[in-house]
């Protein structure tokens, strides 16, 4: 748990051993920011009760004003994973309860604020498990400006909300980015379309350049479908944070249903086949063809 200093008159640090991150980070011009590592906070979305924000106690660093939970992140630890972490030691945000959507990066050269913007998936009830914190809500994203905001989120929360109505989805034709590649899938067809879900299962981690997706900046986290046709569809599971949508007989009409599916139900549709044919039917249904050379290229 990452505890700031306090300021005069404010409640003593607690004893223990701190980690090597805790510590303040001062630039040239003598701001100083918490952190040595860098700190990450997580804006956590949940479409019927808003943002969770955190109301910080009057001795903290900008303190008495609303802002995320976060803090600064340990040696060695990702962005989203110190989010995560911080937020669960913060607010009680429970593991597996967010579904990662972007990271925004906030990179001054010698010190970064990561912001893991996160869909809630199972809704939870926050619990202040922090001294720094007066109060946890959650707030509809119109009102969150009406509330005196951290000056770094309020600067963050300009920027962020606009995207928060930007969902990006992938589908894929199995068949047709396994047949692009001659490694002799022919031979097991299910083998090969697992081994091209468990590729694509890295990316649901690592996340997709905003440029590949032909959306605004940063790093996102799209909902990924995989169709799976014929004998491909004995492939298994897959892996966490795929949908494997198994084509009970064609697989372009599945891959058509799929995607419109997914843009009725908001989403910013990308679906990966090199089948003109195909490509034109779910451009129809509104969403971006993308060739097989796009996904190769994001797996490589």
């Amino acid at each position: 748990m990452s505890i700031q200093p306090p300021v005069p008159g404010g409640p003593p640090r607690p004893l223990g051993p701190r980690d090597p991150g805790d510590a303040w980070v001062e630039g040239p011009d003598g701001d100083r920011h918490w952190g040595v590592f860098g700190a990450a906070g997580l804006l956590a979305v949940d479409a019927d009760r808003g943002v969770l924000l955190q109301h910080r106690v009057s001795w903290s660093h900008h303190g008495d004003t609303w802002a995320l939970p976060g803090g600064a992140r340990h040696e060695g630890e990702s962005a989203c994973d110190g989010a995560l972490r911080e937020s669960a030691e913060e607010a009680g945000v429970p593991e597996g309860s967010v579904r990662p959507r972007l990271l925004s990066v906030l990179d001054l050269g010698y010190w970064t604020y990561t912001t893991l913007v996160a869909d809630v998936t199972h809704p939870f009830t926050p619990t202040i498990s922090d001294p720094e914190s007066r109060e946890l809500a959650w707030i509809p994203p119109g009102e969150v400006e009406d509330k005196p905001l951290h000056p770094g989120f309020a600067s963050s929360w300009m920027k962020l909300q606009p995207l928060l109505g930007i969902r990006p989805a992938v589908v894929v034709d199995a068949a047709n980015v396994v047949g692009s590649v001659p490694d002799g899938w022919w031979h097991d067809r299910p083998a090969a379309a697992r081994r091209l879900i468990a590729r694509i299962g890295r990316l649901t981690a690592d996340g997709v350049p905003a440029e590949a997706l032909s959306l605004p900046e940063h790093s996102w986290f799209p909902e990924w479908s995989v169709v799976v046709e014929g004998q491909a569809r004995d492939a298994g599971d897959g892996v966490d944070g795929i949908e494997i949508v198994r084509a009970p007989a064609s697989g372009d009409d599945a891959i058509v249903a799929e995607t419109v599916r997914l843009v009725d139900a908001g989403r910013t549709v990308s679906v990966v086949t090199s089948d003109r044919e195909l490509g034109r039917r779910v451009t129809d249904a509104g969403a971006t063809a993308r060739g097989t050379r796009w996904l190769l290229d994001q797996l490589d």
